[in-house]
Parts: structure tokens; sequence; C-alpha cells
């Protein structure tokens, strides 16, 4: 192989877009994520491998690295697959992605012998210093928010597999684009540029700041990262920032200004009635069913700065942040932008923005795994009932209980993972697979189509009681009942293609 190989895990995902396409000419790339290559909109080059691979699902991840082990191994991963989002919430997924997942990609790094295995982390990580204090590299990831507390998990866990996996620690600042992509800028502008009743409402004094670095400095700072590898200790922590923040008046008055309203002038509200207002808002957006995008947690940080000192990373690896990409520098650009051409502005904004919310694909999902012991409940005792004097499933009551809680969990594992990432084609590849050995076994279609159809029944029998998913119908018949109405097409299209029949 001329080339050295590089696995990127969350490949589809604004950081490991922008990697793709910055490496894919110097680097044999394996990019790992839970959506599609062409779905996701991430470069398709002749030095990337795509695997469709949940790093929360062992066997899925099993798969891509057996791939890589087979094809060379690998010299450096960046790990950027990680759960986020600014609702404050304790989303499980911050357990089953950010520490699960981190465990089980160490595991199969093993025996990689990597040069370096590249944590991404955040500077959100961190608490925010005392005033007159900054955050260095030997600042631990001591912040509160449940994404701060797993991800000092994550470097915790690190530790454990230091004589195996030689590693070092990144944390970046907040990163945006010229079209933003980054969801409380994006807020910020279109607050700030409505005729909305807040648009000149400023939470404090405005002096809440933290670091930002233009997506357009990603690629630079992780070959860096790569090239100097040698130079780097167990564990390193190095900052991917400049040594300044902007503060919400800075942006405010940079957007108004490049808007050519240089004579609107912010409205600057004390904290504590901020502190109400937010709450007021949260509240009856709670009632309403439409919680704003500001919450609770956030009127902590008012009038609190993220200050950053980088300046041993920038000497460690000789690099530095060019400074015509400052946020403030960049702005006539992000709303030049937003001016002429709203649809690509909004399209690529709301798209960041549906990580944030809890998405009806993750209610879904926690709700089956929530009742995942009713609904095999259900449904083994449903396929060995009897209507008058034959059995409902004939073909499966000589199958072991054992046997036939196994298929149901396997089927459910699959369904788990096609609804969490929005992508049927992992169920579908399953049922295909599963379509194959039943007819192998002699099973008829019909009832192998049949089995399908009581899990769907099943589920949204015992989902329908829980008060929970009163408000999901729509998306339980886009996620579930169609992904599965699918995968019985594509059965009976196995079962034609290996018996010339139609069926």
């Amino acid at each position: 192989m001329s080339l050295p190989r590089l696995v990127i895990t969350g490949a589809s995902g604004f950081v490991g877009r922008r990697l793709l396409d910055g490496f894919k000419d110097r680097f044999n790339i394996v990019g790992l994520a839970r959506r599609s290559q062409t779905r996701c909109g991430a470069p398709v080059h002749e030095n990337i491998s795509w695997f469709q691979a949940d790093i929360g699902d062992p066997e899925s991840l099993a798969t891509a690295f057996r791939f890589v082990r087979e094809t060379g191994g690998a010299d450096f991963v960046i790990h950027l697959a990680a759960h986020y989002d600014f609702t404050g919430d304790d989303h499980p997924e911050y357990r089953r992605t950010n520490v699960d997942g981190l465990r089980n990609v160490l595991e199969e790094c093993r025996n990689l012998d990597l040069e370096r295995f590249i944590f991404v982390s955040s500077l959100a990580a961190c608490e925010f210093p005392a005033p007159g204090s900054v955050l260095t590299e030997s600042s631990p990831p001591d912040g509160q928010h449940v994404y701060a507390r797993s991800k000092r998990q994550g470097e915790e866990m690190l530790a454990e597999f230091e004589d195996d996996v030689p590693s070092c620690i990144v944390r970046l600042a907040a990163i945006f684009s010229d079209w933003s992509e980054y969801a409380p800028l994006y807020v910020f502008i279109e607050t700030w540029l409505s005729g909305a009743w807040n648009a000149r409402i400023l939470g404090g004094r405005g002096e809440s700041a933290i670091p930002y670095l233009h997506a357009r400095e990603l690629s630079g700072f992780m070959d860096r990262v790569i090239r100097h590898s040698d130079r780097l200790g167990p564990r390193e922590v190095l900052i991917a920032s400049p040594n300044h923040t902007v503060n919400h008046l800075e942006l405010f008055s940079a957007v108004n200004r490049y808007a050519g309203r240089e004579d609107v002038r912010p409205i600057r509200i004390p904290a504590p009635l901020a502190r109400l207002g937010v709450w007021g808002r949260d509240f009856t957006g709670r009632m309403l069913g439409s919680r704003p995008f500001e919450r609770p947690w956030m009127v902590d940080y008012i009038d609190r700065a993220l200050a950053v000192d980088a300046s041993h990373t920038h000497e460690l690896i000789d690099w530095m942040p060019r400074p015509r990409l400052f946020m403030i520098r960049r702005m006539a650009f992000l709303v030049d932008h937003r001016k002429m051409d709203p649809i690509e502005w909004t399209q690529r904004n709301r798209a960041a923005l549906k990580e944030i919310h809890l998405r009806p694909n993750l209610q879904i999902h926690r709700l089956l795994e929530k009742h995942q012991d009713e609904i095999r409940r259900r449904f083994v005792e449903e396929v060995g009932s009897v209507s008058g004097t034959e059995p409902n499933y004939p073909s499966y009551r000589d199958v072991g209980a054992q046997v036939l809680d196994w298929r149901f969990t396997l089927a459910f594992r699959h369904i788990l993972n096609s609804v969490r990432a929005k992508e049927r084609g992992l169920f579908l590849g399953f049922c295909r697979d599963f379509a194959a050995k039943r007819f192998r076994d002699g099973i008829p279609v019909s009832e192998v189509v049949a089995l399908l159809d009581l899990f769907n029944r099943t589920s949204l029998d015992v989902l329908a009681d829980d008060p929970e998913a009163a408000a999901l119908a729509e998306p339980l018949h886009q996620h579930l009942s169609m992904t599965i109405e699918l995968g019985c097409d594509q059965i009976l299209e196995i079962y034609e293609d290996l018996s010339g029949e139609d069926v």
C-alpha cells in the first residue's frame, strides 16, 4: 500500500466530510458512519472505502475493522463519532455512543499497531474558567454538562488501552463555516436579522463568549497532528483554537453591520431577568409541544467566557489558525450567503439543527428499547399460538424457545439500528440474508413475511399503551412500519430469485 492508511469514525458528519475531502489525495481512508456515503454528501474517491457501521453495535463495527486488518491495517484513527446536542437532556446516546461506542472502537484497535489514535473532543468538555483565567492543554474535562461527563469517561478509558493504542486528545473550538452550520450561531443570526420581538435582546451584558474555529482549518490542523505524532506524549492534549473568544455583543454588532443596519443597538437584559425569560419560554414551549432553542441550562453561562490559551499546541505541532478565517472577518460571508442564497443557507443550517432536538426516530428507538421485553413476550406467545386445530406458524412449531428468542433478538437489533440511524438499508440487508436462510430451510415465503408483519403489529400494539408514543403515529409509520414493509418486499424478491418463480 503506497499511501498511509487512515480510519475516520463519524465520517458522515460536518467535521468528518471535510477531513475526507482534505485527506483523500494523501491517505488511503476507511470511513465509518451510520449514514451512507451518498446520503450524507461525503466525497467519493478511489482512496476512500466506506462502511455503514454504528460504533454502538459491535457486530457492524467488527465487519469494518476486519476489512481494515485484512487489507494492510492502519496507521492512524481519527475518532470523531459522538453524540452531542443542545437540549441539556441526559440522552441514552451519550452513554451508548460516547462511552460504549468508544470502547468498541478501542477494542478493535488493539491489534492494529497504530501510530496514534486521535480522540476528538471539544473545549465544551471543560468547565468555563474563572474570570481572568484561561483553559489550557492541562485543563481537565470537568464540565457538568452531560456531554462533558461522557468525554471525561472517554479520556479516562484511553488510559486503559495505553499499552496497545497510543492516543492523543484534540479539543475543538466551536466549528463554523461561511454558511454558519453551527446551531447557536445560526439561531443568533436568524433572530437578530428578524423582525421578531426579541431581535435586539442580549442576555446579561452580552459578554457570553466562546472561541470559534473555521472549518477550513480542520484538515491543516489534523495534518500537523499526524505529521508530528512522534512529538506527542501519551494521551497528549491538544487544542484546536485561536487564543481569543468572540462574545455575543461582538457578534451582534458584526451581523448588523454587514447587513447594513449599523444603527441597530442591542437591548441588554440583566441576567436574572434573562433567566426568568428563558424559563418562561421553555415552559410555554413544553405546553405547546414546540420548545425554543434556548434552554434553561444555558442561562448558567450568561456573561461567562470560555477563554483559552492554546499556545502550547501551536508551538508543539507548528500550527496557527489564519487570521483571515477568524469569526468576525468571516461574518461578511455568512451574512452575504444568507442574503444571496437563502435556500442553501436554510438547508445547511436546518440539517445541523436536526441534531439538536430529540428526533422522532430517536424517540421511537428509546421506546422500542424500553418495551423490548414485552414485545418479545407477546411475539413469542403469538408465534406459538393455535387457531382452531392448526398452529398459526406451522414451520416454527418445532423451533425451540431459545432459538426463537435469539431470532427475535437479532431482528430487533437490526430494526433498532435502522430506526436510530434512519437508514433502512441496515434492516433490508438483514432481511435479504434472513430470506436466503429461510429459503434453504424450506419455510414458505408467506410464513416468513407473516412473521415480519407480526413483529410490526406486536411492536405497535405494545407502544400504543405508552402515552409517550401518542404523538408519534406518523414517525412510527415512516421509521418502523415502512421499514418492515420494505423488508417484506426484499424477502419476496429473494425468494423469487432463488426459486425462479413469482411469489
